[in-house]
């Protein structure tokens, strides 16, 4: 392989990496309804991707290593993209708990560490006994933490985790 080609293939690999980072950051922009920041993005990562492909065709040094540098930064972008995109982009997530029983002291404790919540009581079955169902609306940087203090307080709480794309009228700390 020539210095040349090897150079190439860097530069394919890397602008690759940057162009499909910003295309999975744009794709996390516009599912938030960030739709102006997502079209600025878009229009960056567009302009890399053809300098990249316009490089790659009008290379007489065109072969397998060219592919093969293209496919691995697509790949490496994609990683790289979906680490940047949890760190970036900040939202919300509505957490749905079910107790294992009736405890006040779970939910004293979610409260206490500035979470809301609303309890909705759930009847006996022939399955188990009265318990809770709570929902919180909290930032999904803290999800870890307030998933800590549900299992600290009922280990064998049920929780379903789902991505909030707006949010009106809650209290969020």
């Amino acid at each position: 392989m020539t210095l040349s080609l090897f150079l190439l293939c860097l530069r394919i690999f890397f602008s690759r990496i940057l162009d499909v980072s910003l295309a999975t950051v744009r794709t996390m922009l516009t599912v938030k309804g960030k739709t102006k920041t997502a079209a600025l993005v878009g229009f960056v990562e567009i302009m890399i991707w053809f300098l990249a492909v316009r490089t790659a065709f009008n290379s007489d040094e065109a072969g397998i290593v060219l592919a093969i540098a293209y496919a691995g930064g697509f790949a490496t972008g994609t990683f790289i993209g979906g680490l940047l995109s949890s760190k970036l982009i900040k939202g919300t997530v509505t957490v749905e708990i079910v107790t294992s029983g009736k405890d006040d002291n779970l939910i004293t404790a979610i409260r206490n560490a500035g979470f809301a919540v609303t309890v909705v009581n759930v009847n006996s079955s022939e399955y188990s006994g009265e318990k809770y169902m709570l929902f919180a609306q909290i930032a999904s940087d803290r999800l870890e933490e307030f998933k800590k203090l549900v299992y600290d307080n009922d280990d064998k709480a049920f929780i379903i985790v789902q991505e909030s794309k707006y949010v009106y009228n809650g209290f969020i700390k």
